[in-house]
């Protein structure tokens, strides 16, 4: 069985495990609350889980080479030799051993936190689906109308869905700690911990200048636009989708400074690379695929680095016209195919798919003089090709 489905399904045991032990908890309060647990699941279901496999292909990179999650990490892993030339400080490192469950919890853990963070963001984006379904918020508006209940409904699946996405948020730090307290080394553990709370400031850092860049763009120096949304792609998207997942893996792994930092070398602009590519999917790519409409990232009016990109090259009427539209959620299929049409015309897709080649560039040196295990190496290097070239 190939590794990454292997760990794919360790993951989702992991997940589900946890959600089984927290389920009485909750009911136990009220059978009222079961929706909480319905959601979760519903949410903590499928999914590529790039995030679960660069944490753990990040732990597994200073542990053994050789190792898999089919028999998982080595009790006693051998050292890790850096390649000549590498200096002093990433010469020889013998990671402090750590068992397969700790790897997989905090995988899970990021994932929990994803499906949070999924939740929140649909409410700020007044997005209805997510992965081919109701979003969360939805599905909180649908019970609500089922049932009969007094008041609004769409403001009860509002307030529900912020309330579920607090959950996930508290289930998340709960799930790595279990994870971390397996962790014989104690210094690793907290090195491991605070990469994930500073992941946690980054991301919701980053949403905010998300939602920034949406209403304050006419107020920014045209000149400084495309910057502005290359800063949201780093802190919403790059740190945490990637590069954090890397990190925290490595750390709990007892990884070396020089480790961490060749880590976090390759994470960041693979991290711009991957979400380079989510976003010429939010414009074009197929429902089918995505589970977003297609061009749902126009109804919703981000003003991403491809929108960036496409008005340096339109006139002025164009970019009037582009501008007009963006972020009206009325939009018909017409205007939306007429609005892809013209992002197509000025040459963004093509500027945007080099960014992307010189982003995974960047990444592919700094993983190959990285002081990290061969078999992780190269398996670093396949999920590279994964997370950037999804088809649209």
């Amino acid at each position: 069985m190939p590794q990454s489905k292997r760990l794919v399904e360790l993951v989702q045991s992991r997940i589900d495990e946890y959600l089984l032990s927290r389920e009485p908890i909750v009911t136990l309060i009220s059978s009222d609350l079961t929706p909480l647990i319905d959601y979760s699941r519903q949410f903590l279901s499928g999914g590529k889980r790039f995030r679960a496999q660069f944490c753990y292909w990040g732990a597994l990179s200073v542990l053994s080479p050789d190792s898999g999650p089919e028999s998982g990490p080595p009790e006693a892993p051998e050292p890790v030799i850096a390649p000549p030339g590498e200096g002093a400080a990433s010469a020889a490192v013998a990671p402090t051993p750590v068992g397969l469950a700790a790897i997989v919890s905090a995988a899970g853990a990021l994932e929990i936190f994803h499906a949070a963070a999924l939740v929140h963001d649909d409410i700020i984006d007044n997005s209805d689906t997510r992965r081919g379904t109701s979003s969360a918020h939805k599905l909180f508006e649908s019970l609500h109308q089922r049932e009969g209940w007094a008041g609004d409904p769409v403001s009860f699946g509002r307030a529900s869905a912020i309330l579920l996405g607090d959950l996930l948020l508290g289930w998340s730090d709960e799930l790595l700690d279990e994870g971390l307290y397996e962790i014989p080394d104690r210094a690793a553990a907290r090195r491991a911990r605070l990469e994930f709370n500073h992941m946690r400031t980054e991301v919701t850092a980053g949403q905010y200048l998300d939602i920034l860049e949406e209403r304050a763009w006419l107020a920014q120096p045209e000149a400084e636009l495309l910057d502005r949304a290359l800063r949201v792609i780093v802190f919403k998207s790059a740190k945490y989708s990637v590069q954090a997942p890397l990190v925290i893996g490595a750390a709990l792994a007892g990884a070396s400074t020089a480790q961490l930092g060749s880590l976090r070398a390759f994470g960041l602009p693979l991290g711009m690379a991957f979400q380079l590519r989510d976003d010429l999917l939010g414009v074009f790519g197929d429902a089918a695929v995505t589970g977003k409409p297609s061009g749902d990232d126009l109804t919703e009016g981000k003003r991403t680095v491809l929108i960036a990109l496409a008005r340096e090259r339109l006139n002025q009427t164009d970019r009037a016209s582009l501008d007009a539209q963006l972020g009206d959620p009325t939009l018909d299929a017409g205007q939306i195919h007429a609005m892809q049409q013209l992002i197509s015309a000025s040459g963004a897709v093509e500027r945007v798919e080099a960014l992307i080649e010189s982003q995974v560039a960047v990444a592919l040196a700094a993983l190959q003089t990285a002081p990290i295990g061969v078999a992780a190496r190269q398996k670093l290097l396949d999920l590279t090709d994964r997370a950037t070239r999804r088809a649209f």
